[in-house]
Parts: structure tokens; sequence; C-alpha cells
């Protein structure tokens, strides 16, 4: 089973991810800092991450940027969730690792097509 990392500092957030995620079938393992999601994939490297812009001890793109150079954290897809849409968010988040980025709040189709599209569902 597929293992998915939700770095989300919001708890209700996490849970609804994680339940979203696992209706699709992955194991979800959730972190609610930047500290913790690293400590998490040295780890298991997760299969895919769900990363939060904003975090209390930084923000994504300083996750994404420390998961890439882990050993193995090239593999990891990984999708930004954010509330801002601009292109100047999304440009930053590819350019820092991203490989998909996802505006909150999103549903179960969204989320499943950005799934669909990193390659993780068929």
């Amino acid at each position: 089973m597929p293992i998915c990392l939700v770095v989300e500092d919001m708890p209700v957030t996490r849970m609804i991810y994680a339940k979203m995620l696992g209706n699709l079938g992955f194991d979800v393992a959730m972190a609610e800092d930047v500290a913790t999601g690293l400590a998490r994939c040295g780890e298991t490297m997760p299969d895919v991450a769900l990363v939060d812009w904003n975090l209390p001890d930084g923000d994504g793109l300083h996750f994404i940027r420390e998961l890439r150079r882990l050993p193995g954290g090239d593999r990891p897809k990984v999708v930004m969730c954010s509330i801002e849409n601009s292109m100047e968010h999304i440009t930053k988040a590819i350019g820092a690792g991203a490989d998909e980025y996802i505006m909150k709040a999103f549903s179960i189709d969204i989320l499943t097509e950005k799934l669909r599209l990193v390659g993780l569902i068929e």
C-alpha cells in the first residue's frame, strides 16, 4: 500500500486529508510541522507528500527543499497545498521541487485528479 505523508499544522485538516487518502488506498503518516515531517521521511520515505504552504516552523517550500536533499528524497511526489492560487505561488512551489499544486479547500475528486496527474492513481 502506498504511503502518503501529510504535513499540515491544523489537526482537523490533517484528519480530513487522512480520511480522503485512506479512502483512496493510502497508508497515511502525519506531521504538524517541517521538523516532524522531515523526521518521518528519515524513518520511512513516503510515496507522496501532501504539504501545507504555511507551517509553524517554516514553510512548505523549506520542507520540500530539505526533503529533496535527503537520501531517496527525490522519489516522493509532492503536492503543495495552499489557499493562494497566484501564478507566483505555483511557480515558487514547482521551483522548490513540488510536482503539483492544489488549492485549499479541495474535494476528494480534485485530490484524486492531482494524484492521477503525478502517477500515483490510475
